[in-house]
């Protein structure tokens, strides 16, 4: 849907989708749920929201088309995620 709505090489769509994914998986295991609760909801539901195959795809395509983007791309993902991560981790601590 966000894909629709822009017009840029950018992939925004599946950056944003993999950066709110690492949040919500940092706040999963900031409340320390069950194992059990966490295969559902970490391995299972945010597996499934999340795209690793998309975000590498959209890489090479990029890199054979000698975007630009794919730089910025790589860097927001890598660095973006952990970050996100964090944040998660850290506000799921706070409940």
């Amino acid at each position: 849907m966000i894909k629709q709505h822009t017009k840029q090489i950018f992939p925004w769509a599946t950056l944003l989708i993999n950066l709110i994914g690492a949040f919500l998986l940092g706040i999963l295991v900031g409340l320390q749920i069950t194992t059990y609760l966490y295969a559902i909801l970490g391995i299972g539901l945010l597996g499934g929201f999340t795209t690793f195959s998309t975000l590498n795809v959209e890489l090479i395509t990029l890199r054979r088309n000698k975007q630009f983007e794919v730089i910025p791309y790589a860097l927001a993902t890598y660095l973006g995620g952990p970050i996100a991560l964090f944040g998660g981790l850290l506000l799921g601590y706070l409940y």
